[in-house]
């Protein structure tokens, strides 16, 4: 069965994160996922860099996955 952190290792080896982390419980899981390779991108995008990373996971292992997916800009907010 596949677990969250298998999942995160899987993710931070492929995808450079600021923040990473992942939650579930073997079929279904939620990832906060904050990286600059997500500038410029719309979420549509991020999610299939994301489900590239995972690759054969996505079809085999990983049932369900909700992601939010945030430049470091965007997670840190509005200052001030």
């Amino acid at each position: 069965m596949t677990s969250p952190e298998d999942i995160k290792a899987c993710i931070a080896q492929h995808l450079d994160c600021e923040e990473l982390r992942v939650a579930g419980d073997g079929q279904h899981f939620e990832a906060l996922i904050v990286s600059a390779a997500f500038r410029g991108k719309s979420s549509v995008q991020r999610h299939q860099l994301v489900y590239k990373v995972l690759g054969d996971r996505m079809r085999e292992e990983i049932h369900a996955l909700s992601m939010k997916t945030l430049t470091p800009e965007e997670f840190e907010g509005p200052r001030g």
